[in-house]
């Protein structure tokens, strides 16, 4: 197959100027005199195999763009000041095609156009006796720009397999061992995973290594389920622990507090780590962001890993310390969360930290929350430190499945985090860290628990009602196949309650999910595909804690 040949675009309106000014004096008035005649550039390129068109004038430049088909545009700054307005008018043309923008000035300026405009690179034309090095350094930008999607999907494939089997080394089978690995090692393990799937997203042509990912993604999170259950016992004793949902506050924010700065701390509820890692960017310019992971506490749920977070206690020491504050599900209330502030305000007491002026507490549940909450960062003159819960992304998680809209949105992890990416960056929650940076707050920001997409269905039995999530049970005498769940019997031993009343827990492993015996087909069809959390996965367990500090 023939090779392509691409199209070059060269408009740079001093050629006629430099070729008249050869020969001038030093001392000439010429302002252009220095400018680098096109030509060698040009000779270069055509030997790599681009065809280069030049024009001489912006006019001619914009009617060469619109009657022929052009991959790239080099363009002389001088030609595309604001004055003729020539980027705009290439813009208009072709929204999308690139642009290198050639300078021989080192400006603010310059900066300023390229921004505004979408330029891909800008070139610095070098000095006469550097042409031929600086000719090949624009052959391989203007090649980097061409040829980097291609050269990803082609180059892709072979950087996986040399960390596959990186991932598959000594080390790694140790981890994944009957007897564990160290907790740090499996935080390593799901960010590579994570950044894998961030590249594999971009890429059209590689399904069978998005298969190959799946499958390595599948067999982690079965050693992460045996290794969590070895190890979480030991870690309620402090042996060699990871920071759990308990120490969040104690760890993140009440130094940040002590130091007498403003904090913001936001708990987005169901948060996973590849969600936040499509938000990072956006936050980029505006704070110096230290990203940090620790691990929730089982069940994976919100009645248990959030109010853990703002009690700094495990369920068990909750229900027994605060039993008015630990709430059972019932009838009567539909919120199993609805001491937050309380728990929060008692933490802070018991490590004997005041806070002036008094601790701010506010949930958002939608777009109305969001301006309200807006309004009064608005109007307060000091804050000391405000809670801020967000519950859209677990609302959207429990929606998809009963929405078919949502689940035609939403019909991968991919599409996923694409839609959070986009949801954040149009939301007043993104105008709410805007205004902290600037007042200069310090948020700290983390999840609760992550969820996953359950692809199996397994069967679970009890003789008693169970408890209706998904990912997790509570009840008496529970069953389950032991590859699909992890049952707790002796719930004290974990920190939570139930011994008393013999109730026990069971907690999903892999991506299985539990169905009732009786209409067992029916529910297996409504749920399958479907995001839960309650279990032990990587995907809900390991999660980020994000100090973001104003620039």
């Amino acid at each position: 197959m023939e090779e392509r040949r691409w199209r070059i675009l060269w408009i740079d309106n001093q050629i006629t100027d430099v070729a008249q000014s050869i020969g001038q004096p030093e001392d000439s008035s010429l302002k252009r005199e220095k400018y680098i005649t096109p030509k060698p550039y040009v000779r270069l390129l055509e030997y790599e195999g681009y065809d280069v068109s030049l024009a001489d004038t912006p006019a001619e430049g914009i009617t060469l763009l619109k009657d022929a088909i052009y991959h790239a545009v080099l363009l002389n700054y001088e030609a595309a000041i604001p004055e003729s307005n020539l980027l705009a008018r290439v813009r208009k043309i072709d929204a999308h095609i690139p642009i290198i923008l050639l300078t021989d000035k080192d400006e603010h300026e310059v900066m300023q156009q390229a921004s505004l405009y979408d330029v891909g690179y800008i070139f610095i034309m070098s000095e006469k006796a550097q042409i031929e090095i600086s000719s090949r350094q624009l052959a391989s930008s203007l090649a980097f720009l061409l040829k980097k999607q291609s050269v990803r999907e082609v180059y892709t494939p072979q950087a996986y397999v040399q960390n596959f089997n990186q991932a598959n080394s000594s080390d790694s089978e140790t981890q994944r061992s009957d007897s564990g690995g160290d907790w740090q090692e499996w935080v390593d393990t799901y960010v590579r995973l994570i950044e894998w799937d961030l590249q594999l997203d971009s890429l059209y042509n590689v399904e069978d290594l998005k298969t190959v990912h799946e499958t390595e993604r599948q067999e982690a999170n079965t050693g992460f389920a045996d290794y969590v259950q070895d190890s979480y016992r030991h870690w309620l004793v402090g042996k060699a622990s990871p920071t759990l949902s308990v120490d969040i506050v104690y760890k993140y924010v009440i130094p940040e507090i002590q130091a007498g700065k403003q904090v913001l701390f936001v708990v987005m509820d169901c948060m996973r780590l590849d969600h936040w890692l499509k938000i990072e960017p956006l936050l980029y310019p505006l704070f110096d962001i230290r990203r940090d992971y620790y691990y929730s506490i089982v069940p994976t749920a919100t009645r248990y890993a959030r109010n853990a977070i703002f009690s700094g206690l495990f369920p068990l020491e909750l229900a027994e310390r605060y039993p008015d504050l630990y709430a059972e599900p019932d009838n009567t209330h539909t919120s199993i969360n609805r001491h937050e502030k309380q728990l929060l305000r008692l933490q802070f007491e018991r490590h004997g930290i005041p806070l002036k002026p008094p601790l701010h507490y506010f949930k958002i549940f939608d777009v109305r929350g969001e301006m309200q909450y807006l309004h009064w960062l608005n109007i307060t003159d000091r804050v000391s430190l405000t809670a801020l819960v967000v519950d859209f992304l677990d609302m959207l998680t429990h929606s998809r499945y009963e929405v078919d809209l949502l689940r035609q949105l939403i019909p991968d992890e991919a599409a996923f985090r694409s839609l959070v990416h986009a949801w954040f960056r149009h939301s007043r929650l993104y105008e709410i860290f805007r205004i902290a940076a600037e007042r200069g707050i310090t948020i700290i920001l983390t999840s609760d628990h992550g969820s996953l997409r359950c692809q199996n269905a397994a069967k679970v039995s009890s003789q008693a009602e169970l408890t209706t999530g998904l990912r997790f049970k509570e009840g008496r005498n529970i069953s389950c196949a032991p590859e699909a769940g992890w049952i707790i019997d002796n719930p004290e031993a974990y920190r939570l309650p139930g011994e008393s009343t013999r109730k026990n827990y069971v907690l999903a492993k892999e991506d299985y999910y539990f169905v009732y015996d009786r209409q067992f087909s029916v529910y297996k069809e409504i749920f399958q595909g479907s995001f839960q959390h309650g279990g032990v996965s990587l995907e809900e367990m390991i999660l980020p804690c994000v100090v973001l500090e104003p620039r």
